[in-house]
């Protein structure tokens, strides 16, 4: 559907054409790949606005061409003063709409740090595309005209939603000018307190703009707004709030190193699925075949197990992630696929002897609630990987502010005693995950998606259709995809379809056949559906010294490469 995009210089892509335009304007400008990353992220949260909120999540991580390789985690915690029992006490046992799911908000914090630590430029620089964007408004493209439509039920609920994304009472559609005034004044005011404190240089400028949100007039318009609706959020927890920056968790495939922010996210089963996928055996098994596809999908139903049985937040839980993605552990899982029959049930993990019991959801799949994704890599060689993300629908906006405060709460379990059950100070688990793959001979691969529970399933067969089928970064973006739905949903209420696997239309019939032979629930999707996640790529090689770059015709995004 489109090329690969080669370029001497820079690239960046983006999950809007618009972000990745504001991105490469950043390069262009001599900025490096981390303030271009900035700038097309908090372009997204405006232009994404019904899967991107500015005061959301924006989990990160950079590779500089130093060699340093950090993650930014860019996700709130759960406020110090809610109750663990809040949820299982007084909501029988569900995380319901609105403020109670709040989480500090991170997504501001996670782009200063970003610039601070990694950049060059100052707040301004990076956040005017934004404002731009916010301000003069945008066309209404396919993709957001169909979510404000079927959401507006939903938006309709709080008057300061409706107001935003249903204007005069009525449902933006495709074409019509969108525009967010309130929140490009928001942003405008943390660009003007950055310019107040400038003359104490470039550090102390994004300090101030960070404190406009985190401490200052922002700060106590969320507060108050969160504690008069009945939410905990407290000044404590927004001035107290700092995105945690550490080492990437890493795995080693053939002559790659393969990095992935921490079990706080579902990261880490990247690296667990492509190992396995490589010790079970890829040689022979042809790009979408039924033997290839029964294997990842159970690859996916075993990793995915371990993520439900393991993973949260690390200063709260010990994640054996060594273990995990150990000989031992990834050898039984192995022995316990079946290359002849489906697993139609949640296999228990290694060791626990007590299976899953989950309730069966009704219907079909549907879309998770969702994200967006953005890369760039600079001409330094360096390379930035984010997700920004967090929905238009599941909390009010803030009155004059355009703000919605992250309600990632709905990751979190509302039984605390689950590895990412609620308490205070904790962090849900996250199911954005930027990535970066790194070739012993120098090439760097900054890639991710939205798509909820997609995202690792995604990136995992597009990876290996650049890397074992040898296929080109478009060529491997726009090919077919499956997406197993056999565990609970990372999203509050949990769904879960036992043996479902879907699978884009444009999958062999004959495929589609096996797969149900082999006890697969095989539920079809459109031939290109935004329901497999929405990837996008850039290889930076340095022989022939070409970057490539793609984006998935999935959603309106775009590469741009000079």
């Amino acid at each position: 559907m489109r090329p690969t995009l080669y370029g001497n210089q820079h690239a960046v892509s983006a999950g809007h054409y618009l972000a990745a335009r504001a991105g490469n304007a950043i390069l262009e400008a001599s900025g490096n790949a981390v303030d271009a990353g900035c700038c097309a992220g908090m372009a997204l949260a405006v232009l994404h606005a019904d899967e991107v909120c500015f005061s959301g999540v924006a989990p990160i991580i950079i590779r500089m061409a130093n060699g340093e390789i950090v993650t930014i985690a860019g996700l709130g915690h759960w406020p110090m003063s809610i109750p663990a029992d809040i949820f299982m006490r007084e909501h029988d046992g569900e995380i319901p709409v609105g403020v109670l799911r709040t989480v500090v908000p991170a997504a501001p914090d996670a782009w200063i740090t970003a610039l601070r630590d990694y950049g060059t430029m100052s707040f301004g620089d990076v956040a005017g595309a934004a404002i731009e964007y916010a301000r003069d408004g945008f066309s209404v493209f396919h993709y957001l005209a169909s979510a404000l439509k079927l959401n507006a039920e939903e938006e309709s609920r709080w008057p300061s939603n409706a107001a935003i994304f249903m204007p005069g009472g009525k449902v933006p559609k495709l074409g019509d000018r969108f525009v967010q005034t309130d929140l490009a004044a928001t942003i405008q005011y943390m660009v003007d307190e950055e310019k107040a404190a400038a003359h104490g240089g470039r550090i102390a400028g994004l300090e101030a703009a960070r404190a406009a949100f985190y401490v200052g007039d922002i700060a106590e318009k969320i507060v108050t707004f969160n504690q008069n609706e009945g939410g905990y959020l407290s000044r404590d927890d927004m001035a107290n709030f700092r995105s945690q920056i550490g080492k990437p968790i890493q795995g080693r495939w053939r002559d790659f190193n393969l990095f992935t922010c921490g079990p706080w996210c579902q990261g880490p089963t990247l690296i667990q699925s492509l190992l396995m996928m490589e010790k079970a055996g890829l040689d022979g098994l042809k790009q979408n075949s039924a033997e290839y596809l029964h294997l990842l999908i159970e690859v996916i139903k075993c990793t995915f197990a371990d993520r439900e049985y393991y993973y949260g937040d690390p200063d709260f839980i010990d994640v054996p992630l060594e273990r995990l993605h150990g000989d031992a552990n990834i050898d039984a899982w192995l022995k316990r696929i079946d290359p002849k029959q489906a697993i139609t049930d949640i296999p228990a993990p290694n060791g626990v002897n007590e299976p899953f019991d989950f309730p069966a959801t009704e219907g079909r799949p549907g879309r998770d609630p969702d994200t967006s994704y953005l890369c760039a890599v600079d001409k330094w060689g360096n390379a930035f990987s984010a997700t920004p993300s967090d929905g238009m629908w599941m909390s009010p906006v803030i009155p004059g502010t355009g703000l919605i405060p992250s309600a990632r709460g709905c990751q979190s379990r509302p039984d605390p005693s689950h590895p990412s059950g609620v308490s205070p100070g904790k962090r849900p688990r996250l199911t954005p995950n930027p990535a970066i793959a790194l070739r012993d001979d120098g090439t760097v691969m900054p890639f991710g998606a939205p798509g909820g529970d997609a995202q690792v399933q995604s990136m995992l067969q597009v990876f290996l259709n650049i890397f074992h089928f040898g296929m080109d970064v478009q060529d491997a973006i726009d090919a077919p995809r499956v997406t197993s739905h056999n565990f609970p949903s990372s999203f509050s209420p949990y769904n879960y379809y036992p043996g479902c696997v879907s699978l884009e239309g444009r999958i062999d019939e004959a495929v589609q056949q096996e797969l149900t032979n082999l006890g697969h629930r095989v539920d079809i999707y459109p031939d290109y559906t935004r329901n497999v996640a929405a990837v996008e790529v850039i290889v930076a090689e340095p022989k022939p010294g070409f970057l490539r770059a793609g984006a998935d015709p999935r959603q309106p995004a775009y590469a741009i490469v000079r």
